[in-house]
């Protein structure tokens, strides 16, 4: 049957417009596990998109920017979309990161139909969704407390990557190699395109990094010619980031914060100070480099040795960056999460 997209043995021809619940496994409460999926297709063909959230199930950011995206009832001009607004939905289910093997679905791809629970949940969802598709959005945000700036980490050496990574519309690419295990190292050598979106912090929903996720996936759309161009007020020129590292913690104690996320910082700023329980000053955090802070902790609790403030570099164009940072925090305001983005 051609131009028939078949999904957990559910047909979807040209035109067509439904929802589904993709099979996983069963829980030992004999209660089925599925994969809610949204999918819309034109009647013209054209390239397949998927974007998917909580690969991590304590990642929220992107189940609501999928939620606000089926509510826009998108009219697609040609080719299809396949939106998958939970991916670990275990992990959802339990707020947790993990899986309930304990093992982190993002390192467990492509994965193998008699491997651990981890695996085969890896297994049909890059067989029964990231198979059939040239691009991908995969919605992810920081680990629990930590946030990180709106951005995309993609392969941006690849020319039709960086371009889609650029018409996101976020200041900051960081250019970030495959990992092994990962979606998108899977999704990329099944011949699929993947852009990572990194905002916001675990467990939280965050408006700024919600309403930029949203724009960023309509602009991907539009730029593939899958739904009318868009308009932007003042575009947001990215820049692209091929290094980035994590300032750590000097001693143990409890932090006073002195920078914020998105602030531009100089070499051998203060970033934090650590105190004891007393109150004396054992340590400071100390920026090694000039750079954006695209990463920080929120818990001001550390032990020495974590990961507080990860900070992209840019090199001359710092100043650049920190001020399209500010006018993509201009142009989203907070809106009514019950309405539809427009």
């Amino acid at each position: 049957m051609p131009n028939i997209l078949t999904i957990g043995g559910v047909n979807i021809a040209p035109g067509q417009q439904l929802q589904l619940q993709l099979p996983v496994s069963r829980l030992y409460t004999d209660t089925q596990m599925s994969l809610p999926v949204h999918v819309i297709r034109a009647k013209k063909p054209g390239p397949t998109v998927f974007v998917s959230a909580a690969v991590h199930g304590d990642e929220l950011n992107g189940i609501e920017i999928t939620r606000r995206l089926i509510a826009q009832n998108l009219k697609l001009s040609r080719g299809s979309l396949i939106i998958v607004p939970m991916v670990n939905v275990y992990g959802v289910l339990n707020q947790s990161r993990y899986m309930p093997d304990r093992r982190d679905l993002n390192r467990c791809f492509p994965g193998s139909a008699k491997g651990t629970p981890a695996g085969r949940l890896a297994h049909i969802f890059l067989n029964e969704i990231v198979k059939h598709c040239d691009y991908g959005i995969d919605l992810h945000t920081g680990a629990i407390h930590r946030s990180n700036l709106p951005q995309i980490r993609a392969n941006l050496k690849d020319e039709q990557t960086l371009a889609l990574a650029e018409a996101f519309g976020v200041p900051v690419l960081l250019n970030a190699n495959l990992r092994d295990g990962s979606l998108r190292e899977s999704a990329v050598n099944n011949g699929a395109r993947i852009l990572l979106y990194e905002a916001g912090e675990a467990l939280r929903f965050d408006e700024l990094s919600i309403q930029t996720g949203i724009k960023g996936v309509l602009n991907v759309l539009s730029t593939l010619t899958m739904i009318r161009k868009r308009s932007s007020k003042r575009k947001i020129a990215p820049f692209v980031a091929y290094r980035s590292d994590w300032t750590r913690a000097s001693a143990s104690g409890f932090v006073h914060d002195f920078v914020e996320l998105g602030q531009q910082v100089e070499k051998g700023a203060v970033l934090s100070q650590i105190n004891s329980p007393l109150g004396r000053v054992i340590a400071e955090v100390v920026s090694h480099r000039a750079g954006i802070i695209i990463g920080k902790q929120n818990i001001p609790l550390v032990q020495e040795g974590d990961a507080m403030f990860h900070i992209a570099y840019f090199g001359d164009a710092d100043d650049e960056v920190a001020e399209h940072i500010e006018t993509m925090q201009e142009q989203v305001q907070p809106v009514s999460a019950a309405m539809p983005m427009l």
